[in-house]
């Protein structure tokens, strides 16, 4: 048999050799596959045998030249190989279709001078806007403050099964609020779980956004939350079905308690019954529209064995606005019964008790509004208010609690390149308790921010 088709067919043999380990080497191949390669180099070889006795019988008789028989060899190489690889991209492709796999996340960098008029202030106020850690009084101090704890990474996995249904995973985590780390030498701070859940079709298991709050309504801000005593915000476990625009979830319930006559806030642990939620979302070319409610239990069993409860009620409705040159308007208002932790990063707490051991809840209402207006393709900016009200009972709940908060942050963001954001931001937020003791917070924040 001629060299070239010999060639042409050992060239067939050892790329049938290459996609067997190649696939068996893949996180996606199964057994059957491999199998049916190694099915398929076996019958190349009994090609070439073949081929080679079809040579030597053919030999004497002259009426069948050399060429036409490399002709034939070659032929046949090439249609092998030909099928081969197109088996080979046809399984590969449906197993990009049915599973994919995905990093993401973002490095941000960011630099705080802040002034408080009422006092000194250390921990996570530091590092984001917290209304509850805003001191109240004279004496004021001032601090510079650089970290990149909010960056974050994440993982996700999307599977199409052989029954049909749709699998996801996700994962992700920062830095913020964990344990560990210092200023002094490595700023080696912890990661924190911030989202883990799986879905099968239109339910949730896991941990992730409350189902009260709707986190497309969230403003554009360089501070971590923004308008942060006027929002719903929050993440826990839970167990969410979704169908078309309505969701309905039970959740990890949590009451925070403020003791009869005032002081340290309770965190009791002690329910017995998941949080309700019920949601409605609608979207189109204009924006969008959530309106969520929220039915729950407080409860608060003592160290002598006595025990209460009471129901929590509340409701939240927000959105977000787009106008025709892509400007938006994003807004949030929510008020209730015990809303406690649910509003403004637990700016105030759901109950309270009262001179009988019984829990009484805490009225509370938020609003906030935030306007983006687009300068030009590379640079944007972002006017933020937003206002907290708390209806404390002061007989129950002493004059030391928070009686009203209120922000407001201006921002200018500059975008040279997609997902690449340098910013500078204003802020000024202020807190009042119910003895008339006040204090504000002014914050300069500049924040470089890669996203991948």
């Amino acid at each position: 048999m001629a060299r070239k088709a010999l060639n042409k067919l050992f060239l067939s043999l050892s790329i049938a050799i290459v996609l067997t380990f190649s696939w068996s080497g893949s996180v996606m191949a199964d057994g059957d596959e491999i199998e049916a390669l190694k099915a398929r180099v076996v019958e190349l070889e009994n090609l070439v045998h073949k081929l080679l006795q079809n040579q030597q019988a053919m030999a004497p008789a002259p009426a069948v030249s050399t060429a036409e028989l490399e002709a034939k060899a070659e032929e046949a190489a090439e249609a092998k190989v030909t099928a081969m690889l197109a088996a080979h991209s046809e399984g590969t492709a449906e197993k990009v279709h049915k599973h994919s796999f995905k990093f993401g996340g973002y490095v941000k960098l960011d630099t705080m001078y802040s002034d408080y008029s009422g006092g000194s202030s250390s921990g996570a106020g530091r590092d984001f806007y917290i209304p509850g850690t805003v001191p109240v009084g004279d004496n004021g101090e001032s601090y510079l403050d650089f970290h990149a704890k909010e960056s974050r990474i994440n993982f996700r996995s999307t599977h199409l099964l052989d029954n049909g249904a749709k699998l996801g995973t996700f994962i992700e985590m920062d830095f913020l609020l964990g344990p560990g780390g210092n200023e002094r030498v490595s700023n080696s701070f912890n990661p924190r779980l911030r989202h883990a859940f799986v879905t099968y079709n239109n339910w949730l298991f896991g941990q992730t956004w409350m189902t009260f709050f709707n986190v497309g309504a969230l403003p554009e801000n360089l501070d971590f939350v923004g308008p942060a005593e006027s929002t719903i915000f929050g993440r826990q476990a839970m167990v969410r079905y979704t169908n078309g625009n309505w969701q309905i979830a039970l959740e990890n319930p949590e009451s925070t308690i403020t003791p009869y006559g005032g002081g340290g806030r309770i965190v009791s642990d002690d329910n017995k019954v998941p949080d309700a939620v019920l949601r409605y979302n609608l979207k189109g070319d204009w924006g969008s529209f959530t309106a969520a409610g929220i039915l729950r239990q407080l409860r608060y069993d003592d160290n002598n064995g006595n025990s209460d409860t009471t129901n929590s009620y509340g409701i939240s409705v927000s959105g977000k606005f787009v106008f025709s040159n892509k400007d938006d308007f994003r807004w949030m208002a929510s008020t209730g019964k015990g809303l406690g932790r649910y509003m403004g990063l637990n700016t105030a707490n759901g109950a309270v008790i009262d001179q009988d051991g019984n829990l009484k809840t805490i009225d509370s209402t938020g609003v906030f509004g935030s306007f983006r207006h687009l300068w030009n393709d590379k640079f944007r900016s972002n006017l933020t208010v937003g206002y907290l009200t708390v209806d404390n009972d002061t007989e129950l709940t002493g004059t030391g609690v928070t009686k009203k908060a209120h922000s407001y942050h201006f921002n200018l963001i500059y975008s040279p390149q997609p997902k690449l954001d340098f910013g500078a931001e204003v802020m000024y937020a202020k807190r009042k308790i119910e003895s008339g003791a006040d204090g504000d917070l002014t914050r300069i924040q500049f924040s470089a921010k890669y996203a991948f």
